[in-house]
């Protein structure tokens, strides 16, 4: 059957529409909020490619008005799988502006609400990412961080072991104070930006901490780190050991 869908998200934000269009329109700037790696040949027909685990989705740009409008997609598979996003940008007074995202698409098959529910709730915490990026981080470039943590049978207990280990009584709750900690460094004092059914994400002075409900099973932790020198092998190394250590 499949099911044709569209969602919007609409924020004002402290920054303008130049730090609006480097994150949603660079390379840098789509690292440092979405997910994975991102690279970006700008024009209208050009190429936004992404690669995040063993997943490489290729987007061909449709509309690329610099500081206001942003539309880009995939072709339809043999299914009739197909995603696209549109980004609209306007500028306000005192250097804010308003970014509105509306991601359309088809998803196949008779089982689609599983993986609606999982991507309605990716797309919530990618977009309020986005926000706390350029609110709190313009102008700076991450490293992203892809781990796969161990299969999740009681995601209800693995949400409260995720609150456990960030100095929690239970399930992080938007607002809530945490601390990071990894082996061999300073512990992280941080605050919970944003949380759904299938994500949690925290944001400290350096970085944007994200957990993410896998599809098919994992915790999977998918970090933006703003450290001057941050290694992204190192990074991806110390937050498996600690998604073992956590949800083993």
């Amino acid at each position: 059957m499949g099911h044709e869908f569209e969602l919007t998200d609409v924020a004002e934000v402290e920054a303008t529409p130049e730090q609006v269009w480097a994150a949603i329109a660079t390379g840098p700037g789509i690292d440092s909020w979405f997910m994975g790696r991102n690279e970006v040949e700008g024009g209208t027909g050009g190429v936004i490619r992404g690669a995040f685990g063993g997943y490489e989705p290729e987007y061909r740009i449709r509309e690329w008005n610099p500081l206001e409008k942003l539309v880009y997609g995939n072709e339809p598979g043999p299914d009739g799988r197909k995603i696209a996003y549109e980004f609209l940008v306007e500028g306000r007074d005192g250097g804010s502006s308003v970014v509105r995202c509306v991601t359309t698409g088809f998803l196949p098959g008779d089982d689609w609400e599983d993986e609606f529910e999982a991507m309605t709730g990716g797309g919530a915490m990618f977009f309020r990412t986005l926000v706390e990026y350029v609110t709190h981080f313009a102008g700076r470039a991450a490293v992203p961080v892809t781990a796969f943590g161990p299969p999740v049978g009681d995601w209800p207990a693995a949400w409260a072991r995720l609150g456990t280990a960030l100095g929690l009584p239970a399930r992080p709750a938007e607002g809530d104070r945490v601390r990071v900690e990894l082996p061999g460094r300073a512990p992280q004092e941080g605050v919970v930006y944003a949380v759904n059914d299938q994500n949690a994400g925290v944001r400290t002075a350096d970085a944007m901490i994200r957990f993410l409900r896998g599809f098919h099973g994992p915790m999977i932790a998918a970090h933006h780190v703003f450290t001057p020198g941050a290694d992204s092998e190192v990074e991806e190394k110390a937050w498996s050991e600690w998604l073992d250590r956590v949800f083993g």
